[in-house]
């Protein structure tokens, strides 16, 4: 999964330890995006240590869904 730029900038200026909801009130602070905002709204409810902790969560949820999409059906 490809971060937008804004994200990831967002993410490497951020100050860490933060919670889900710290990330969420500033990235509408900064103005982010719909998407990047809701892409951090979809991260459990922890604290991340550092920018490649939320990297890691996002791009791990991307592809737990990518192989969710290719299950077979049962008949």
């Amino acid at each position: 999964m490809l971060l937008s730029p804004t994200l990831d900038r967002f993410l490497a200026s951020m100050e860490y330890p933060a919670l889900r909801d710290d990330l969420l009130r500033e990235a509408a602070r900064e103005g982010l995006c719909t998407e990047d905002r809701a892409l951090l709204e979809s991260l459990p409810e922890q604290s991340y240590s550092a920018a490649w902790h939320i990297r890691y969560r996002l791009g791990r949820a991307a592809l737990a869904e990518a192989f969710e999409s290719r299950k077979p059906v049962a008949a």
